[in-house]
């Protein structure tokens, strides 16, 4: 067992264990153990689990993500500041001000790929399980917490004639090639899209302007269009029972994010602003940016009273002095 096996491992066993779990469920409530549909499912729940485990780290997610957009103006002046210094005591002065800044917001750059990265355990395990499937059942062995028996089950599964177990690269045994070829290709396009069009809702809805205008930004604008095509080209290769977790999550992603952006809005962006506009069509106060208002209302009325009090002291202590003068 190499190093990335070795890592691998418990993962593996959790993978399964959770989908096996699932799977023993849907055959005790009477769907057919054997059938394509029962381990589609399972892939399902496990998708399920894995993300409901992740909100946590999803509520973080959004937290740094809006920390690095609220951060994007102080990054600029620094980025400003140290302008054309390429010195080596310029740069680290330059990265020790930026991390400062990270500290004092909150966030950092990773923050956003938390998820994802936390997730990639997951899916190579997945990966390696269902891609291990055949070489299993040849061998008459388990593979993680399937046991024999489930391997050999999953192995003849298969949905709209296309094996679980099948890639687009290398094909299934027993399965149609042309439903294999089809039902990747749409699984791929579903996967891809999906990723995208999620991307796309967060830059286009919950971005404020400056934060589009900052260098972080074209970097997200690439990551936009460079993520799907790697995933798609690497689509090729995965089973299709990858391709409908990876596709499933996704999913999940983008549902999770189209609440978000609808009801907690980042300050600022188009979707803070159609929400202000759906608050104030029913009646309701201000939500985003309230308190600030009101704390820069107070702010002004103190100041006005101030120098209202001010001009009073004026006006009375300038008569006094020209009466004592009189005298």
């Amino acid at each position: 067992m190499d190093f990335f096996e070795t890592i691998m491992f418990p993962f593996k066993w959790l993978v399964s264990i959770i989908m096996v779990g699932f799977h023993e469920g849907l055959s005790f409530i009477g769907l057919p153990a054997a059938n394509g549909w029962t381990w589609t499912l399972s892939i399902i729940g496990l998708v399920l689990v894995i993300r409901a485990a992740l909100i946590p780290v999803f509520v973080k997610q959004i937290k740094a993500q809006r920390g690095m957009q609220l951060l994007q103006p102080d990054l600029k002046k620094l980025q400003t500041k140290y302008k054309g210094k390429t010195d080596q005591l310029s740069r680290q002065a330059m990265a020790q001000e930026q991390m400062a800044l990270y500290k004092k917001h909150g966030t950092n750059p990773f923050s956003a790929c938390l998820p994802m990265l936390i997730q990639m355990p997951f899916f190579f395990a997945l990966f390696q399980v269902l891609s291990g499937i055949t070489a299993a059942r040849n061998s008459g062995k388990g593979i993680g917490a399937m046991s024999a028996d489930q391997v050999v089950q999953f192995d003849e599964s298969s949905i709209f004639g296309a094996p679980l177990s099948a890639s687009l690269l290398h094909g299934g045994a027993g399965g149609n090639e042309v439903a294999v070829w089809i039902l990747s290709i749409v699984m791929i396009i579903a996967m891809t899209a999906s990723q995208f069009i999620t991307q796309k809702q967060i830059m286009a809805k919950n971005m404020s302007e400056e934060a589009m205008a900052s260098p972080f930004m074209r970097q997200q604008k690439m990551m936009l269009y460079i993520l799907p095509l790697v995933f798609g080209i690497g689509g090729i290769n995965f089973p299709i029972g990858v391709l409908i977790y990876w596709t499933t999550t996704n999913l999940w992603t983008m549902g999770q994010q189209f609440f978000v952006i609808r009801r907690m809005p980042t300050p600022g962006s188009p979707a803070a602003k159609a929400l202000e506009e759906r608050r104030a069509a029913k009646g309701l106060p201000p939500l985003l940016g309230g308190k600030k208002n009101a704390a820069a209302d107070a702010a002004a009325e103190a100041e006005a009273a101030a120098a209202a009090a001010a001009e009073i002291r004026a006006q009375r202590v300038q008569p006094q002095r020209k009466n004592r003068k009189k005298k």
